[in-house]
């Protein structure tokens, strides 16, 4: 027993910030993993949804989070990324309790939208949160942590949803909506405990604009860019179970051995990966490496569509997606460097809210291109899209290196001599 309680402390993180970070984290991706699972049946065989107006609804919401989430990151920078990010988690929890009484697609608009803002308005204050209260040195290695931690939440929550989906009624259903409420707050509050960082010793209030990342061109390059690295987020979903049934001679089981193989290796190495990356050379380093595998990884899926036994065809699946797995491990962890070393001290809400916006259009646009480019496309789409990887993390370089010239010489203060990029502060 004790040597459980002992691993486990070791897997949340030391003491401290790190550690309260990451039981927020936790607690709030098995909310998120139950309701992932029981939603969608949920909303079209209990309340009625059609799958087109819940698609809808769910678009509409995504898409007012997707706008929303810099003014909100910027709002965390000026009032206290702390209070923001414990307001909006608690709004999460508020917006999924709703559920419990929508019965009509305009009520489900309402709290879908409601908890998409708050949810990205959250994530970009928690990592600014993250920003304040754990020193430059250990913010990839606990950005890591938080990783491996969704993902084990994510895991032990779509188990439990299961069993929702085992007793498959209107009430399993709303105790796992009311569980997932319960968890947003539980989190708001351990997310209260933590010290409010202090803003920056130079910056006055009317030196941050709301809209100074949008004209950091360097920045908005590394964001691009790091949204064609993140495509292969959405491609474990939807895109590879579809090219296992049409394209290869695999066992069905594959797709489900897939997940699991590729949830294990974030949970038990995602955290090992990030040693190897404490500023912004190492981070462009490793993200060449990563752009390699990614390819290895995508050539590896399409060699699998070759006439084969079944098991043959299974294993080389998981071998591509172990090797695809570490590529994005490293990705992961390198592009966490990169955004928080270019991102002014006293600015991590608004510039983690633009960067995290990348992610949100590669799952927006990723289904749709992904599945053209792979299902339809054969296997000449897995290696263009390899090598759409590797030409992203080869480009990453020059664009950091631009980014490190425009940086301010300190928070609030006059950017470096670099024509390319106008002056940051405020007249």
């Amino acid at each position: 027993m004790e040597a459980t309680i002992r691993t486990l402390r070791q897997l949340l993180g030391p003491r401290g910030a790190p550690r309260l970070l990451s039981l927020s984290q936790l607690t709030s991706s098995v909310g998120d993993g139950l309701y992932y699972v029981c939603a969608a049946l949920y909303f079209t065989r209990i309340v009625g949804l059609t799958p087109a107006q819940l698609g809808l609804g769910l678009t509409v919401a995504w898409t007012c989070g997707f706008f929303a989430s810099i003014p909100l990151g910027h709002l965390a920078d000026r009032q206290g990324p702390r209070r923001v990010a414990t307001f909006l988690y608690l709004m999460c929890g508020l917006a999924t309790a709703s559920y419990l009484v929508v019965r009509s697609l305009p009520m489900f608009l309402v709290a879908a939208t409601v908890y998409a803002v708050c949810s990205r308005g959250a994530s970009a204050a928690q990592l600014a949160l993250l920003a304040g209260v754990v020193d430059k040195e250990g913010r990839t290695k606990t950005r890591a942590l938080l990783i491996a931690i969704l993902n084990a939440g994510l895991a032990v929550g779509a188990g439990l949803g299961g069993l929702v989906l085992l007793a498959d009624s209107e009430a399993a259903y709303l105790t796992a909506f009311g569980a997932n409420s319960l968890s947003f707050v539980v989190a708001a509050l351990l997310l209260s405990r933590l010290p409010s960082p202090p803003p920056p010793a130079t910056q006055e209030p009317d030196e941050v604009r709301t809209l100074e990342v949008l004209r950091d061109k360097p920045f908005a390059v590394v964001a691009v860019l790091n949204a064609v690295l993140v495509l292969h987020l959405p491609l474990i979903d939807v895109a590879l179970p579809l090219w296992i049934v049409r394209h290869t001679s695999a066992p069905l089981w594959s797709v489900s051995a897939i997940f699991v193989l590729n949830t294990v290796m974030v949970v038990f190495f995602q955290v090992r990966v990030a040693r190897g990356v404490s500023d912004l050379s190492s981070a462009t380093r490793v993200l060449r490496s990563a752009g390699l595998l990614l390819l290895a990884g995508c050539v590896a899926y399409a060699a699998s569509a070759a006439d084969m036994p079944s098991w043959a065809a299974a294993g080389i699946l998981l071998l591509a997606a172990a090797v695809l797995t570490v590529g994005e491990m490293r990705q992961t962890v390198a592009t966490t460097e990169i955004s928080f070393g270019l991102s002014p001290e006293g600015r991590h809400g608004q510039y983690q809210a633009f960067f995290g916006m990348g992610l949100t259009a590669a799952e927006a646009v990723g289904p749709l291109l992904l599945t053209g480019l792979i299902v339809y496309g054969g296997w000449w789409g897995w290696v263009l899209l390899g090598g759409g990887f590797l030409l992203a993390s080869l480009a990453m370089g020059p664009a950091v290196r631009w980014g490190e010239r425009t940086r301010p010489l300190q928070p609030g203060g006059p950017a470096a001599t670099d024509p390319a990029l106008p002056t940051v502060s405020a007249p």
